[in-house]
């Protein structure tokens, strides 16, 4: 008996494994992630200004934070300790403070020792520009400058997610 229906099955089945072999060679992230990062160009504690775009060529991690928010308070050392391990492999992070004052940024960075870049953005031009939906927000931006990861919230756990997908990020070719 002759199935009528296993021409359109095959041609489906190709379709869906090529799209497969498609986007997993152009690293689509699970979440859907896969959109150009807006920009971004601000001070950071000594006025100098920094952009997204001066680095392109890096994967870089933009991480949108206050200090009245506990989950972005318990990022924060965890966001620089990823620094810290992986930017000698061009590694970057972005901590972008939203504080509508700066006083309050200031004071839960100070006594802090850290190395990551922090930026204030006052006006919430970052988080309007990534679609911010909620408190504490990351992004993963490619070395082409695409999100390719986000996530909402923080645990201890999602460190090991970082880990496995920075070094995915680092290990494609620019």
């Amino acid at each position: 008996m002759m199935d009528s229906m296993a021409p359109q099955r095959n041609l489906c089945v190709a379709v869906a494994l090529a799209l497969v072999a498609m986007f997993s060679t152009i690293g689509i992230a699970a979440n859907g992630d896969a959109r150009p990062a807006p920009p971004i160009a601000l001070p950071d504690r000594d006025g100098a200004v920094t952009t997204l775009e001066s680095l392109r060529g890096h994967v870089v991690l933009v991480d949108i934070w206050a200090s009245w928010c506990p989950p972005c308070r318990a990022a924060f050392p965890a966001y620089d300790l990823l620094y810290r391990e992986y930017r000698g492999k061009g590694f970057n992070v972005l901590a972008v403070n939203v504080d509508e004052k700066r006083s309050a940024a200031d004071e839960f960075l100070k006594g802090r020792d850290f190395q990551m870049r922090v930026l204030f953005d006052p006006k919430g031009t970052a988080p309007a520009g990534f679609k911010l939906r909620g408190m504490p927000t990351s992004y993963l931006v490619d070395k082409h400058g695409a999100i390719r990861f986000s996530h909402e919230g923080f645990t201890e756990k999602l460190v090991l997610q970082y880990r496995r997908e920075i070094e995915q990020l680092l290990a494609e070719t620019p």
